[in-house]
């Protein structure tokens, strides 16, 4: 376990999206903080039906707002209602579990929640229309989102007062806002896309809410808008490795140089054969010596990660991607070259 000066890390070698199989807390917190002894997370557990979504999750966070499922998805409405309920007391079950797992622990450790734009793209208001169509109900939105953060952060440092909390905004969405790619309601359409400025606003007035702590944000679609994210303030960049091309070369070589951390989405997300963990950061190797940037900075500006969530994995399989990114992250620390 790291120590908690102010000269240890703000990340670890090696850490997990997010989503976990199954339903049981105890068992998720369990393996989410055996598997990663200096990079902890805050699992989820989506098996568990509407409220432990990740959509659902996060509207359980939302301070003054609420939402409900409809057969559409997840519609805003005037109070809190039976799947607020349910999506607070699982969250609550969750970090129960966690802070039993974590006792004397200090360093960093992860949380996970839907990011403003992907939140704006899956939330209705009231009429059916997603709140991306209402550009003032976006920044309402945001403005709640932040609001319910800084109470779900400040309950984590209460619970494991030695954790230094890590904050992942997951934004899968955030390149079809950025180019009007989501579709309206109908389905016939697309909202309008949303300008670039801000979008980097948003992110930026959403991280704001770690008061100087790391922020990273995660998407693993394609095109991850790195510049964006760099500018919006956010401390690290989580994506699937597999969906990179050589366009992002110029971008990710900006980040690594000005101090952005790589969550790099090396392992898969669902049952596959693994490789050797030299084999699996393989192409993180590559990529450095295709940047020209120094070997040894591989381990100081990257850690592993699975390419998303595990949600849809076999709990054995899980298991073994979670450990696999371990070994993964010791082969990139041992040999660099």
């Amino acid at each position: 376990m790291s120590d908690n000066s102010q000269t240890s890390p703000r990340f670890g070698p090696a850490t997990g999206v997010g989503s976990l199989p199954g339903q049981d807390a105890r068992e998720a917190a369990k393996t989410a903080t055996g598997s990663f002894e200096d990079f902890p997370f805050l699992p989820e557990l989506p098996a568990r039906g509407p409220g432990a979504d990740m959509i659902g999750r996060t509207a359980g966070m939302l301070v003054e707002l609420y939402a409900r499922v409809e057969p559409s998805g997840w519609r805003l409405g005037d109070r809190p209602g039976r799947d607020t309920k349910r999506a607070r007391a699982w969250l609550g079950e969750d970090l129960d579990a966690l802070e039993e797992f974590t006792q004397g622990y200090e360093g960093p450790l992860k949380v996970q929640a839907v990011g403003p734009w992907t939140l704006a793209a899956a939330l209705e208001l009231r009429g059916g229309e997603a709140v991306l169509s209402d550009p003032g109900a976006c920044r309402d939105l945001a403005a709640s989102l932040a609001e319910g953060l800084r109470l779900h952060l400040a309950e984590l440092r209460r619970r494991v007062p030695g954790a230094r909390p890590v904050l992942q905004l997951d934004e899968p969405s955030l390149t079809a806002v950025l180019r009007g790619q989501v579709r309206t309601a109908s389905g016939y359409r697309t909202h309008r896309a949303v300008d670039r400025q801000v979008v980097e606003a948003t992110l930026r007035e959403v991280a704001g809410v770690q008061d100087g702590g790391p922020v990273v944000v995660h998407s693993c679609a394609p095109d991850v808008p790195f510049a964006l994210l760099r500018r919006a303030g956010v401390a690290g960049v989580s994506f699937d490795f597999s969906l990179l091309t050589e366009r992002d070369d110029d971008a990710i070589g900006e980040a690594v140089e000005g101090g952005t951390r790589l969550f790099a989405g090396v392992v898969p997300g669902t049952d596959s054969a693994l490789s050797d963990p030299a084999g699996s950061v393989m192409g993180v190797r590559t990529l450095w010596r295709r940047l020209g940037l120094r070997p040894e900075l591989l381990a100081e500006a990257v850690t592993v990660t699975p390419a998303c969530g595990l949600a849809g994995a076999s709990p054995e399989y899980a298991r073994r991607a979670l450990a696999h990114c371990v070994r993964a992250a010791r082969s990139l620390a041992d040999n660099p070259e």
